[in-house]
């Protein structure tokens, strides 16, 4: 398309006879492949606004007007918010707990690992089989396996202060709230390969630009 600066120039036309989802289209190829490109910064801030003003889904015109204004003024991180806190992650039911640590789950990290973990939380009388195979996590209700690297026994608020990184290993089975037959080793891997999340990401432009 004859180099940065003449995409800009063709997008600016483009953008003035109103055809803005194709401006977005171009210019998020400009800015990924140079993000110093100011000139394509805000043209596509204008065309993510235009489009925020003319959608009726309230969900796609908040994409677009945030996406606007990270464009315009970075992010601007908020310390009051938290997505995942004890309170939430403790009213989840485990199938969904379970989900939320198959989202975390770092999958490159993961690829080539094997890990069988049999979990009983007796407070609550449920038992699971966690595997961590092909970068994946599955669980399975109601059973174990008889070759799982380790079997744990723990309360669910024990589980949810080891997710929420409140209490380690080590430490929950020095204070006898986690017995383990096996591998403890194998279980703090698992714990090891659960990524934090930052929710303050740009929008549009490549991770890391600031």
């Amino acid at each position: 398309m004859g180099g940065a600066d003449a995409i800009v120039e063709k997008a600016k036309a483009d953008y003035e006879s109103g055809d803005y989802r194709w401006v977005l289209q171009v210019l998020n190829h400009v800015v990924y492949a140079d993000p110093s490109n100011m000139e394509a910064h805000n043209l596509l801030a204008d065309a993510s606004e235009q489009l925020g003003y003319q959608a009726e889904a309230g969900t796609w015109r908040g994409w677009y007007l945030s996406a606007a204004k990270d464009l315009r003024e970075g992010v601007k991180p908020l310390t009051v918010l938290n997505f995942a806190s004890p309170d939430t992650v403790a009213a989840m039911p485990l199938e969904m707990f379970f989900d939320y640590l198959s989202i975390r789950l770092n999958g490159p990290e993961a690829a080539g690992k094997t890990i069988k973990l049999n979990l009983d939380l007796p407070d609550i009388k449920d038992n699971y089989l966690l595997v961590v195979q092909y970068g994946v996590l599955q669980y399975h209700k109601d059973q174990q396996a008889d070759d799982a690297d380790a079997s744990l026994t723990m309360d669910r608020s024990t589980l949810n202060e080891i997710i929420g990184g409140k209490l380690t290993v080590d430490g929950g089975v020095v204070d006898g709230k986690i017995k383990i037959d096996g591998s403890p080793d194998k279980f703090e891997e698992f714990v090891g390969l659960l990524d934090s999340f930052d929710p303050w990401y740009q929008m549009v432009m490549p991770i890391g630009w600031k």
